[in-house]
């Protein structure tokens, strides 16, 4: 009885420590971060904002660990208990490690965006960025988890074991998962292919499968198109590599909007002219650099009729070639 008393002290001791050690360094980063958010606020630096934002969570783990980290430097463990709690310190650092990097992508990610505003009239560049900016961090997300998962599972001595083993079949091992993978890979590469092609980027106005949407989200697998009418069209990222589809800013914002007419030979071209030019010059929307009427055809009844006009965007073409039509018909 004596001696199973002895032994449960000495396990209740440390851990009652360690517990003191994580409530001290909560409450440490809790302090932490008050003062860090109140100097954040102060500057108008956006990296300093983006680092406290981004490694709060991260500290939530890491301030801890270092606290708990010389607990057994002056406290003796039992000898059964001790390697498991380095094991356990050891795994923890990892993820604390895994996470503060993955979130300092984040931090970085908000610093180069915040110089690269999408919501002026030519963003061009700033479209460019954002979708190099998110694929490039999407990667380095997924090789810090499998860089941390592989280092998690080598803690261990039989998975290392295993390790050296699998090492002698490396060739068969790899022949085998490159046939499996080899989809998944392709995939993978695609994405890293947008990235530095840029066939599409963020916000970028397409037409994909008979739908006029603008590109939404990139990811390394798939590419979410938000449809006019607020429908979400996911398409595969090779898709954009494999098959042709239309990019209506893939250089510049500004596109050609048309108006087709069909009309009796007694309407006077010349007014209907004079019509579409006094419209177009009264609309908002129109930006100022063309503006024509042509007669593209005619048969034994009709007479064709086609309205040009440019606009900045696409969004604004939609909607003069809208204007145009109705107030033209209503002219005629």
């Amino acid at each position: 009885m004596k001696e199973l008393l002895q032994n449960w002290e000495a396990i209740t001791i440390p851990l009652g420590i360690i517990a003191v050690a994580v409530l001290l360094a909560v409450a440490a980063h809790y302090v932490l971060f008050k003062i860090l958010n109140r100097f954040a606020r102060r500057t108008e630096s956006i990296l300093d904002d983006a680092l406290v934002k981004h490694s709060a969570g991260p500290g939530r783990l890491i301030i801890p660990l270092l606290a708990v980290s010389f607990v057994p430097t002056i406290v003796k463990f039992p000898a059964g208990i001790l390697p498991l709690v380095k094991q356990t310190l050891a795994l923890l650092w990892i993820v604390g490690v895994a996470w503060l990097v993955i979130k300092l992508a984040y931090a970085v990610e908000d610093l180069i965006l915040s110089q690269y505003a999408l919501d002026v009239r030519d963003n061009l560049a700033a479209r460019r960025i954002h979708t190099q900016i998110q694929i490039l961090k999407k990667v380095v997300i997924v090789v810090v988890v499998i860089l941390a998962l592989a280092t998690v599972l080598m803690t261990f001595e039989k998975v290392r074991q295993l390790g050296t083993t699998l090492l002698a079949s490396a060739g068969i091992v790899g022949i085998i998962v490159g046939i499996a993978a080899q989809k998944s890979i392709a995939t993978l590469f695609a994405g890293l292919q947008m990235a530095i092609t840029q066939p599409i980027r963020i916000d970028d106005v397409v037409i994909v499968e008979n739908e006029w949407g603008r590109i939404e989200e990139i990811t390394l697998t798939y590419v979410v198109v938000r449809i006019w009418d607020l429908r979400r069209l996911i398409v595969p990222i090779t898709y954009f590599l494999e098959k042709p589809f239309q990019n209506w800013t893939r250089i510049s914002a500004d596109i050609l909007g048309t108006v087709f007419l069909y009309v009796d030979y007694t309407v006077p071209v010349e007014a209907v002219r004079t019509e579409l030019r006094r419209i177009v010059e009264n609309s908002p929307l129109w930006d100022g650099q063309v503006c024509v009427m042509q007669v593209t055809n005619a048969t034994e009844r009709t007479v064709e009729l086609r309205a040009l006009m440019s606009a900045a965007d696409s969004s604004s073409a939609w909607g003069l070639r809208c204007e145009v039509r109705e107030k033209l018909i209503e002219f005629i």
